[in-house]
C-alpha cells in the first residue's frame, strides 16, 4: 500500500473519531439544555403554559358523536386572565371571561347570560397535578410522536378505582403546550376529543380580540346575582357531603339566584384535582302526593344525577362517571336540616 493510501486511511479513521466525539458531546449539550421531566412535572409544565402564556388557537371538540370547531384566545395582562371561546360553526355562541366575570353569548336563544366563576378557571379544561392526584392516578409517558408537525410527549393519567375517567395528553416539547387531549372510559374507550388545528403563541393580544363578533341588539340580558343575605331569624342551611369518593374534596362553596328561579340556589364544587362535580341545591315546592324519583342522565363524557334531600332538589353534573355523580348528591345533607317528620 502506497503512503499516500496509509495516509489517507489515517485521515478518514481520525475524521471519523472526531465526528463520534463531536456526535457525543453534542448529544451530551442537548442533554444539559433540554433536561428530561417526569410525567408529573410534564402536567406541571402544561398548566403553567396555559394559565401564563398568551395564545390564539383553533381546535376541533368530538363528544357524544358531535364534532365542533372552536376558536379560544387566551391573555393574561397587569395579572388578570382575559379568555374568548367562539364556536365556528355556525351557531355563533361566544364565551368571554374578563377576570372572575363570564358572558355568555347565546344567539339562538337571543340571551346573554352574565355570571360569576372562579377567577382560575379556564373555558378550556386540561387537567392539573398535584400532590394528592398521584394517590388516586398512575401517571406515565406513554412515549414521543410527531403531531401538526411538532415533537410531544405522550402522558397518560389512568384512574386507579372507578370515579374518575382517564385522560391522554399530546404536550409540545418546546412550548409544553397540549396539542390534543383525550378522555377515555374504564374500558380505554375515547368519550371526548380536543385536537388543535392551530395554535399561536403571542407577546401581544390587542384587547379588540375580547369583543363578541355577534349583535347583541334585542338580546336579553341575565345577571346570575350573589343571593341575598337570609331574612333574619331565618337559619341558612350548610350543606356538605358526609362522605365522598377517595380524593375528592369541596373546593367551592357559593349561592346564586339563577334566572327562573324563586329561591337562591346553593353551588357545591368537588375535586379531586383532575375530576370536578358541581352541585346545586334548590329548595322544592311542597310535595303533593308521590315522592319523586331520582333522575339520572349521561351525555358524552358528562353525568348528572338528581335527587331530592329534606325538601331540596341536589343536582350534580360532572365530567365522571355515573357513579361519582350518584355517589356525591346522596351523601348531601344540611346542618340543621328538619327532620322528616317535623
Amino acid at each position: 500500500m502506497s503512503s499516500a493510501l496509509r495516509s489517507s486511511g489515517r485521515l478518514a479513521s481520525l475524521a471519523l473519531a472526531w465526528a463520534v466525539v463531536g456526535a457525543a458531546a453534542a448529544e451530551e449539550a442537548a442533554h444539559k439544555i433540554a433536561p428530561e421531566f417526569t410525567p408529573a412535572q410534564w402536567l406541571e409544565r402544561m398548566d403553567h403554559a396555559l394559565t401564563t402564556r398568551n395564545y390564539d388557537g383553533t381546535f376541533s371538540h368530538w363528544q357524544g358523536g358531535r364534532m365542533e370547531l372552536l376558536r379560544i384566545i387566551h391573555r393574561v395582562q397587569d395579572g388578570t386572565v382575559s379568555e374568548r371561546l367562539a364556536s365556528l360553526d355556525g351557531s355563533g355562541r361566544e364565551f368571554i371571561r374578563t377576570g372572575s366575570s363570564l358572558a355568555c353569548y347565546l344567539p339562538d336563544r337571543r340571551t346573554v347570560l352574565v355570571e360569576q366563576r372562579p377567577a382560575e378557571e379556564s373555558l378550556v379544561g386540561f387537567p392539573t397535578v398535584n400532590d394528592q392526584t398521584a394517590s388516586f392516578y398512575d401517571i406515565r409517558e406513554a412515549g414521543h410522536t410527531r403531531l401538526n408537525r411538532r415533537d410531544t410527549h405522550v402522558i397518560t393519567v389512568s384512574p386507579r378505582d372507578e370515579y374518575r375517567y382517564g385522560y391522554r395528553l399530546w404536550i409540545d416539547a418546546s412550548t409544553a403546550m397540549p396539542l390534543k387531549s383525550q378522555l377515555a372510559d374504564a374500558h380505554g374507550q375515547v368519550i371526548e376529543q380536543i385536537v388543535f388545528a392551530s395554535l399561536t403563541l403571542s407577546s401581544h393580544i390587542p384587547d379588540s380580540a375580547f369583543r363578541p363578533e355577534i349583535s347583541t341588539e334585542g338580546f336579553q340580558w341575565l345577571r346570575n346575582d350573589a343571593a341575598p343575605h337570609p331574612q333574619p331569624g331565618v337559619a341558612a342551611l350548610a350543606w356538605s357531603a358526609m362522605s365522598l369518593p377517595p380524593g375528592f374534596r369541596m373546593t367551592v362553596r357559593s349561592a346564586q339566584v339563577l334566572p327562573g328561579s324563586a329561591s337562591p340556589v346553593d353551588h357545591l364544587v368537588f375535586t379531586d384535582g383532575f375530576a370536578s362535580v358541581s352541585v346545586f341545591v334548590e329548595r322544592q315546592p311542597a310535595p303533593s302526593g308521590e315522592q319523586p324519583v331520582p333522575e339520572s342522565a349521561a351525555v358524552g363524557s358528562s353525568s348528572a344525577f338528581s335527587t331530592v334531600v329534606d325538601g331540596h332538589k341536589i343536582t350534580a353534573v360532572g365530567e365522571v362517571p355515573p357513579a361519582t355523580v350518584r355517589f356525591i348528591a346522596s351523601q348531601l345533607k344540611a346542618q340543621g336540616a328538619p327532620s322528616a317528620g317535623r
